[in-house]
Protein backbone atom coordinates (compact mmCIF):
# COMPACT_ATOMS: atom_id res chain seq x y z
CA UNK A 1 0.00 0.00 0.00
CA UNK A 2 0.83 3.69 -0.21
CA UNK A 3 0.83 4.08 3.51
CA UNK A 4 3.73 1.58 3.97
CA UNK A 5 6.37 4.09 1.34
CA UNK A 6 8.55 5.94 3.53
CA UNK A 7 8.33 9.63 2.57
CA UNK A 8 10.47 10.38 -0.40
CA UNK A 9 12.16 13.54 1.09
CA UNK A 10 12.81 11.09 4.49
CA UNK A 11 14.23 8.60 2.26
CA UNK A 12 17.10 10.97 1.27
CA UNK A 13 17.39 12.76 4.11
CA UNK A 14 16.34 16.06 2.97
CA UNK A 15 13.54 18.89 3.46
CA UNK A 16 10.76 19.29 0.94
CA UNK A 17 11.82 22.16 0.23
CA UNK A 18 15.52 21.35 -0.58
CA UNK A 19 16.87 22.43 -3.84
CA UNK A 20 17.73 20.35 -7.42
CA UNK A 21 21.71 20.37 -6.33
CA UNK A 22 20.88 19.21 -2.16
CA UNK A 23 18.29 16.32 -4.33
CA UNK A 24 21.58 15.58 -6.59
CA UNK A 25 24.04 15.59 -3.55
CA UNK A 26 22.12 13.64 -1.06
CA UNK A 27 21.39 10.86 -3.45
CA UNK A 28 25.15 10.91 -4.72
CA UNK A 29 25.89 10.15 -1.11
CA UNK A 30 23.33 7.47 -0.73
CA UNK A 31 24.18 5.46 -3.80
CA UNK A 32 28.00 5.21 -3.07
CA UNK A 33 26.94 4.27 0.25
CA UNK A 34 24.30 1.26 -0.78
CA UNK A 35 24.92 0.75 -4.20
CA UNK A 36 25.08 -3.28 -4.46
CA UNK A 37 28.87 -3.46 -5.95
CA UNK A 38 30.03 -1.87 -3.19
CA UNK A 39 27.82 -3.99 -0.94
CA UNK A 40 27.67 -7.17 -2.25
CA UNK A 41 25.50 -10.06 -0.93
CA UNK A 42 23.80 -7.15 1.41
CA UNK A 43 20.19 -7.82 0.96
CA UNK A 44 19.31 -4.49 3.04
CA UNK A 45 22.01 -2.53 1.37
CA UNK A 46 20.51 -3.20 -2.05
CA UNK A 47 16.97 -2.55 -0.74
CA UNK A 48 18.18 1.30 0.45
CA UNK A 49 19.95 1.75 -2.97
CA UNK A 50 16.86 1.22 -4.65
CA UNK A 51 14.55 2.64 -2.16
CA UNK A 52 17.02 5.84 -2.95
CA UNK A 53 16.77 5.71 -6.54
CA UNK A 54 13.27 5.57 -6.57
CA UNK A 55 13.13 8.29 -4.44
CA UNK A 56 15.45 10.28 -6.86
CA UNK A 57 14.04 9.52 -9.73
CA UNK A 58 10.74 11.12 -8.71
CA UNK A 59 12.04 14.10 -6.84
CA UNK A 60 14.62 14.92 -9.61
CA UNK A 61 11.70 15.26 -12.31
CA UNK A 62 9.98 18.60 -11.76
CA UNK A 63 6.66 17.50 -13.49
CA UNK A 64 6.94 14.21 -10.79
CA UNK A 65 7.81 15.98 -8.19
CA UNK A 66 5.24 18.02 -8.58
CA UNK A 67 2.57 15.48 -8.76
CA UNK A 68 4.23 13.93 -5.61
CA UNK A 69 3.89 16.84 -3.56
CA UNK A 70 0.46 17.22 -4.34
CA UNK A 71 -0.92 14.00 -3.92
CA UNK A 72 1.99 11.95 -2.52
CA UNK A 73 2.61 8.27 -3.36
CA UNK A 74 -0.79 7.79 -4.42
CA UNK A 75 -0.35 10.24 -7.22
CA UNK A 76 1.35 7.28 -9.17
CA UNK A 77 -0.63 4.58 -7.84
CA UNK A 78 -3.88 5.57 -8.02
CA UNK A 79 -6.83 4.52 -5.18
CA UNK A 80 -5.62 1.56 -3.67
CA UNK A 81 -2.23 1.55 -5.34
CA UNK A 82 1.02 1.13 -4.54
CA UNK A 83 2.43 4.25 -5.30
CA UNK A 84 5.77 4.78 -7.74
CA UNK A 85 8.31 1.70 -7.79
CA UNK A 86 11.43 1.37 -9.10
CA UNK A 87 12.40 -1.03 -11.52
CA UNK A 88 15.72 0.57 -13.40
CA UNK A 89 14.52 0.28 -16.42
CA UNK A 90 15.11 3.35 -19.06
CA UNK A 91 16.61 4.63 -16.29
CA UNK A 92 19.99 6.58 -17.65
CA UNK A 93 22.32 6.17 -14.43
CA UNK A 94 24.75 8.08 -17.19
CA UNK A 95 22.63 11.40 -17.22
CA UNK A 96 22.40 11.49 -13.22
CA UNK A 97 26.11 10.63 -13.20
CA UNK A 98 26.68 13.13 -15.64
CA UNK A 99 24.66 15.78 -13.68
CA UNK A 100 26.49 15.11 -10.42
CA UNK A 101 30.42 15.17 -11.81
CA UNK A 102 29.94 17.61 -15.16
CA UNK A 103 30.05 16.33 -19.19
CA UNK A 104 31.70 14.17 -20.03
CA UNK A 105 31.45 11.48 -16.83
CA UNK A 106 29.32 9.46 -18.55
CA UNK A 107 32.05 8.23 -21.24
CA UNK A 108 33.08 5.81 -18.79
CA UNK A 109 30.29 3.84 -19.25
CA UNK A 110 30.59 3.79 -23.16
CA UNK A 111 29.74 7.18 -25.16
CA UNK A 112 27.57 9.28 -22.82
CA UNK A 113 25.82 11.92 -25.12
CA UNK A 114 27.95 12.10 -27.45
CA UNK A 115 25.87 10.25 -29.82
CA UNK A 116 23.42 12.92 -30.93
CA UNK A 117 22.89 13.49 -34.48
CA UNK A 118 25.02 15.97 -35.97
CA UNK A 119 23.47 18.99 -37.64
CA UNK A 120 25.22 21.76 -40.01
CA UNK A 121 29.16 21.90 -39.58
CA UNK A 122 31.04 24.64 -40.83
CA UNK A 123 33.88 23.30 -43.36
CA UNK A 124 37.79 23.42 -42.26
CA UNK A 125 39.76 26.21 -43.19
CA UNK A 126 43.00 25.48 -45.63
CA UNK A 127 46.27 26.94 -45.89
CA UNK A 128 48.91 27.16 -47.98
CA UNK A 129 52.01 29.18 -48.60
CA UNK A 130 52.91 31.58 -51.04
CA UNK A 131 56.69 32.99 -51.85
CA UNK A 132 56.78 36.87 -53.13
CA UNK A 133 59.40 39.28 -53.90
CA UNK A 134 60.64 42.27 -52.09
CA UNK A 135 59.15 44.37 -54.67
CA UNK A 136 55.71 43.14 -54.83
CA UNK A 137 55.81 43.32 -51.03
CA UNK A 138 56.08 47.28 -50.84
CA UNK A 139 53.63 48.03 -54.21
CA UNK A 140 51.46 44.88 -53.64
CA UNK A 141 50.24 42.21 -56.57
CA UNK A 142 48.28 40.06 -57.43
CA UNK A 143 49.05 36.09 -57.77
CA UNK A 144 47.82 33.00 -58.34
CA UNK A 145 48.08 30.00 -55.90
CA UNK A 146 46.47 26.28 -57.09
CA UNK A 147 45.90 23.99 -54.05
CA UNK A 148 43.59 20.38 -54.06
CA UNK A 149 40.72 21.02 -51.96
CA UNK A 150 37.51 19.24 -51.58
CA UNK A 151 34.25 20.25 -53.19
CA UNK A 152 30.89 18.74 -53.37
CA UNK A 153 30.68 16.22 -56.42
CA UNK A 154 29.19 17.70 -59.35
CA UNK A 155 27.37 13.99 -60.23
CA UNK A 156 25.47 13.38 -56.76
CA UNK A 157 25.40 17.21 -55.38
CA UNK A 158 27.16 16.16 -52.39
CA UNK A 159 24.51 13.99 -51.38
CA UNK A 160 26.52 10.45 -51.34
CA UNK A 161 23.66 8.81 -52.92
CA UNK A 162 23.48 7.61 -56.90
CA UNK A 163 21.67 10.27 -58.93
CA UNK A 164 17.72 8.99 -58.47
CA UNK A 165 18.26 7.52 -55.31
CA UNK A 166 17.84 8.85 -51.88
CA UNK A 167 19.70 8.33 -48.41
CA UNK A 168 17.13 6.37 -46.42
CA UNK A 169 16.22 6.38 -42.39
CA UNK A 170 18.86 4.42 -40.71
CA UNK A 171 16.31 2.01 -39.04
CA UNK A 172 18.65 0.80 -36.44
CA UNK A 173 18.16 4.54 -34.49
CA UNK A 174 14.99 5.83 -36.59
CA UNK A 175 17.31 8.24 -37.70
CA UNK A 176 18.17 10.09 -34.48
CA UNK A 177 21.77 9.26 -35.01
CA UNK A 178 22.22 7.77 -31.55
CA UNK A 179 21.61 3.94 -30.00
CA UNK A 180 20.88 3.31 -26.61
CA UNK A 181 22.58 0.28 -24.32
CA UNK A 182 23.17 -1.12 -21.20
CA UNK A 183 26.31 -2.57 -19.43
CA UNK A 184 27.83 -3.69 -16.19
CA UNK A 185 29.91 -0.82 -14.01
CA UNK A 186 30.54 -0.51 -10.60
CA UNK A 187 27.13 0.56 -10.46
CA UNK A 188 25.52 -1.98 -11.63
CA UNK A 189 23.42 -2.12 -14.58
CA UNK A 190 24.31 1.58 -16.48
CA UNK A 191 22.06 2.48 -19.61
CA UNK A 192 24.40 5.00 -21.94
CA UNK A 193 24.09 6.68 -25.23
CA UNK A 194 26.80 6.46 -28.53
CA UNK A 195 26.81 7.31 -31.60
CA UNK A 196 24.81 4.44 -33.91
CA UNK A 197 27.49 2.67 -35.29
CA UNK A 198 25.17 2.26 -38.53
CA UNK A 199 24.86 5.47 -39.64
CA UNK A 200 27.52 6.97 -37.56
CA UNK A 201 25.78 9.36 -36.40
CA UNK A 202 24.23 10.66 -39.55
CA UNK A 203 20.67 9.24 -39.26
CA UNK A 204 20.39 8.32 -42.35
CA UNK A 205 22.23 5.15 -44.87
CA UNK A 206 23.41 5.58 -48.09
CA UNK A 207 22.53 1.98 -50.08
CA UNK A 208 23.41 2.81 -53.41
CA UNK A 209 26.30 5.31 -53.47
CA UNK A 210 27.40 7.67 -55.92
CA UNK A 211 29.95 5.84 -58.06
CA UNK A 212 32.38 9.34 -58.70
CA UNK A 213 32.55 10.20 -54.96
CA UNK A 214 32.17 6.62 -54.03
CA UNK A 215 29.51 7.88 -51.24
CA UNK A 216 31.50 10.88 -49.57
CA UNK A 217 29.53 13.10 -51.19
CA UNK A 218 32.91 15.29 -51.89
CA UNK A 219 35.59 15.09 -54.25
CA UNK A 220 39.57 15.79 -54.11
CA UNK A 221 40.54 18.65 -57.11
CA UNK A 222 43.05 21.24 -57.68
CA UNK A 223 41.94 24.86 -57.92
CA UNK A 224 43.32 27.87 -59.02
CA UNK A 225 42.89 31.31 -56.72
CA UNK A 226 43.65 34.86 -57.55
CA UNK A 227 45.45 36.40 -54.52
CA UNK A 228 45.58 40.00 -54.37
CA UNK A 229 48.30 40.83 -51.67
CA UNK A 230 48.58 44.24 -50.59
CA UNK A 231 51.08 46.65 -50.45
CA UNK A 232 53.34 46.64 -46.54
CA UNK A 233 52.73 43.14 -46.01
CA UNK A 234 54.98 41.38 -43.79
CA UNK A 235 56.95 38.19 -44.21
CA UNK A 236 54.90 35.64 -42.19
CA UNK A 237 52.12 37.38 -42.65
CA UNK A 238 48.37 35.84 -44.12
CA UNK A 239 45.62 37.06 -46.63
CA UNK A 240 42.00 35.23 -45.74
CA UNK A 241 40.10 34.64 -48.72
CA UNK A 242 36.48 34.05 -47.44
CA UNK A 243 34.56 30.87 -47.94
CA UNK A 244 37.78 29.51 -49.98
CA UNK A 245 38.20 26.64 -47.90
CA UNK A 246 36.14 22.99 -47.59
CA UNK A 247 32.98 22.83 -47.91
CA UNK A 248 30.46 22.48 -44.84
CA UNK A 249 28.75 19.69 -43.80
CA UNK A 250 24.86 19.14 -44.34
CA UNK A 251 24.36 22.51 -44.97
CA UNK A 252 27.47 24.56 -43.44
CA UNK A 253 29.23 27.53 -44.94
CA UNK A 254 32.24 26.81 -46.09
CA UNK A 255 36.14 27.24 -44.73
CA UNK A 256 38.40 30.20 -45.20
CA UNK A 257 41.69 30.01 -47.46
CA UNK A 258 44.24 30.92 -45.80
CA UNK A 259 47.45 31.85 -47.01
CA UNK A 260 50.58 32.35 -46.27
CA UNK A 261 53.34 35.25 -47.38
CA UNK A 262 56.86 34.22 -47.49
CA UNK A 263 58.82 37.35 -48.77
CA UNK A 264 62.20 36.79 -50.42
CA UNK A 265 65.09 39.13 -49.56
CA UNK A 266 66.52 41.92 -51.43
CA UNK A 267 70.06 42.49 -52.64
CA UNK A 268 70.76 45.68 -50.69
CA UNK A 269 67.16 46.57 -48.85
CA UNK A 270 66.53 45.13 -45.42
CA UNK A 271 63.50 45.76 -43.64
CA UNK A 272 62.62 45.81 -40.09
CA UNK A 273 58.89 46.59 -39.02
CA UNK A 274 57.70 49.15 -41.46
CA UNK A 275 61.18 50.69 -41.52
CA UNK A 276 63.83 49.88 -44.57
CA UNK A 277 67.74 49.98 -43.97
CA UNK A 278 70.52 49.79 -46.40
CA UNK A 279 74.17 50.70 -46.65
CA UNK A 280 75.79 52.83 -48.64
CA UNK A 281 79.54 52.74 -49.37
CA UNK A 282 81.05 56.07 -49.88
CA UNK A 283 85.23 57.17 -50.07
CA UNK A 284 86.64 58.76 -47.54
CA UNK A 285 87.31 62.23 -50.01
CA UNK A 286 83.40 62.58 -50.57
CA UNK A 287 83.45 62.38 -46.45
CA UNK A 288 86.02 64.91 -46.21
CA UNK A 289 85.13 67.32 -49.24
CA UNK A 290 81.67 66.82 -48.81
CA UNK A 291 79.46 65.25 -52.42
CA UNK A 292 76.26 64.65 -53.45
CA UNK A 293 75.29 61.31 -52.95
CA UNK A 294 72.41 58.75 -54.56
CA UNK A 295 70.46 57.41 -52.18
CA UNK A 296 68.10 54.42 -53.92
CA UNK A 297 64.77 53.83 -52.98
CA UNK A 298 62.03 51.99 -53.85
CA UNK A 299 60.38 54.49 -55.85
CA UNK A 300 63.41 55.66 -57.39
CA UNK A 301 66.61 57.21 -56.32
CA UNK A 302 66.97 60.58 -54.67
CA UNK A 303 69.89 62.90 -54.62
CA UNK A 304 71.15 63.91 -50.95
CA UNK A 305 74.09 66.67 -49.99
CA UNK A 306 76.16 64.55 -47.57
CA UNK A 307 78.28 67.92 -45.96
CA UNK A 308 82.06 68.12 -45.37
CA UNK A 309 83.08 66.13 -42.07
CA UNK A 310 80.73 63.70 -42.37
CA UNK A 311 82.19 60.72 -40.60
CA UNK A 312 81.73 57.13 -41.35
CA UNK A 313 78.70 55.29 -40.05
CA UNK A 314 76.23 58.41 -40.60
CA UNK A 315 72.82 57.27 -41.24
CA UNK A 316 70.32 59.48 -43.15
CA UNK A 317 66.76 59.54 -42.35
CA UNK A 318 64.38 59.61 -45.14
CA UNK A 319 61.13 60.22 -43.70
CA UNK A 320 57.97 58.16 -45.24
CA UNK A 321 60.36 56.50 -47.54
CA UNK A 322 59.75 52.79 -45.74
CA UNK A 323 56.99 50.02 -46.48
CA UNK A 324 53.26 51.11 -46.43
CA UNK A 325 50.98 50.61 -43.71
CA UNK A 326 48.61 47.59 -44.62
CA UNK A 327 45.65 49.04 -42.77
CA UNK A 328 46.17 52.52 -43.73
CA UNK A 329 48.00 53.97 -46.84
CA UNK A 330 48.59 57.15 -45.77
CA UNK A 331 50.77 55.85 -43.30
CA UNK A 332 54.63 54.67 -44.10
CA UNK A 333 57.74 54.11 -42.21
CA UNK A 334 60.91 55.84 -42.92
CA UNK A 335 64.17 54.67 -44.60
CA UNK A 336 67.52 54.76 -43.04
CA UNK A 337 70.49 54.53 -45.12
CA UNK A 338 73.78 54.05 -43.58
CA UNK A 339 77.35 56.25 -45.26
CA UNK A 340 80.18 53.44 -44.62
CA UNK A 341 83.82 54.67 -45.67
CA UNK A 342 84.89 52.36 -49.16
CA UNK A 343 88.31 51.61 -48.69
CA UNK A 344 90.01 50.99 -52.05
CA UNK A 345 92.54 48.10 -52.26
CA UNK A 346 94.62 49.22 -55.15
CA UNK A 347 96.50 52.24 -55.17
CA UNK A 348 98.80 53.47 -57.77
CA UNK A 349 101.71 55.11 -56.80
CA UNK A 350 100.69 58.58 -57.72
CA UNK A 351 98.02 58.15 -55.10
CA UNK A 352 99.73 56.79 -52.39
CA UNK A 353 102.09 59.46 -52.93
CA UNK A 354 98.92 61.99 -52.33
CA UNK A 355 98.10 60.15 -49.30
CA UNK A 356 101.70 60.24 -47.76
CA UNK A 357 101.55 63.57 -48.59
CA UNK A 358 98.61 63.87 -46.58
CA UNK A 359 99.27 62.25 -43.56
CA UNK A 360 102.16 64.13 -43.34
CA UNK A 361 100.65 67.63 -43.57
CA UNK A 362 98.35 65.99 -40.76
CA UNK A 363 101.57 65.06 -38.77
CA UNK A 364 100.54 61.53 -38.96
CA UNK A 365 103.29 58.93 -39.22
CA UNK A 366 102.76 56.07 -41.01
CA UNK A 367 105.51 52.90 -41.10
CA UNK A 368 104.25 51.09 -44.71
CA UNK A 369 105.60 47.70 -44.73
CA UNK A 370 105.66 45.34 -47.30
CA UNK A 371 106.46 42.62 -45.16
CA UNK A 372 103.31 39.77 -44.47
CA UNK A 373 102.02 38.75 -41.52
CA UNK A 374 104.19 35.83 -40.72
CA UNK A 375 107.46 37.76 -41.56
CA UNK A 376 106.59 40.34 -38.99
CA UNK A 377 106.03 37.26 -36.44
CA UNK A 378 109.35 35.62 -37.62
CA UNK A 379 111.73 39.40 -37.17
CA UNK A 380 110.02 39.84 -33.40
CA UNK A 381 111.97 36.54 -32.35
Amino acid sequence: MADNKRDYYEVLGISKGASDDEIKKSYRKMAKKYHPDANPDNAEAEAKFKEASEAYEVLSDAQKKAQYDQFGHSAFGGPGGGGYTYSGQGFDMGDIFESFFGDGFSDIFGGGRGGRRRGPARGADVRANISITFEESFFGATKSITIPVSENCDVCGGSGAKPGTFAETCKHCNGSGQERYQQQSIFGTVTSVRTCHVCRGEGKVIRDPCTKCSGRGKVRRSKTFEVNIPGGIDNGQSIRLGGKGEPGDKGGENGDLLVAVSIMPHAHFRRRDMNIYLDIPISFTKLALGAEVDIPTMGGVEKHTVKAGTQTGTTITLKGKGFPSVRNARVSGDLYATLNVQVPTKLSEAQKEHLRAFASESGEIVEESKKGFFSKLKDKK
